[in-house]
């Protein structure tokens, strides 16, 4: 299956969480935090009044509560708004 975001939208695949502290223990599934980091798969072709600033392969960070989770092959996947993503990471 292929996805093909619209307008001004970005597919991106969410990164892992953590699953160990700084000092070595290791944090539950259930409590461990849902992270704002992500790698953009596909871009829109954007808008008039928006232009996407991301390309495939970037590393992002995004507003904490930003975008539509889905599942496709298995793995999690998250669809932005561009004005949703407030970083690139380098």
């Amino acid at each position: 299956m292929t996805i093909k975001p619209l307008a001004d939208r970005v597919l991106v695949k969410q990164a892992a969480a953590e699953t160990k502290t700084a000092g070595g223990l290791i944090i539950p599934e259930t409590a461990q935090e849902k992270t704002q980091q992500a790698e953009v798969v596909a871009v829109g072709p954007g808008t008039e009044k928006e232009k996407i600033a991301v390309k495939p392969g970037d590393k992002i960070l995004y507003d904490k509560y930003a975008g539509t989770t889905i599942k496709m092959d298995g793995e999690d996947y998250l669809i932005l708004k561009n004005c949703d993503i407030i970083a690139i990471v380098e």
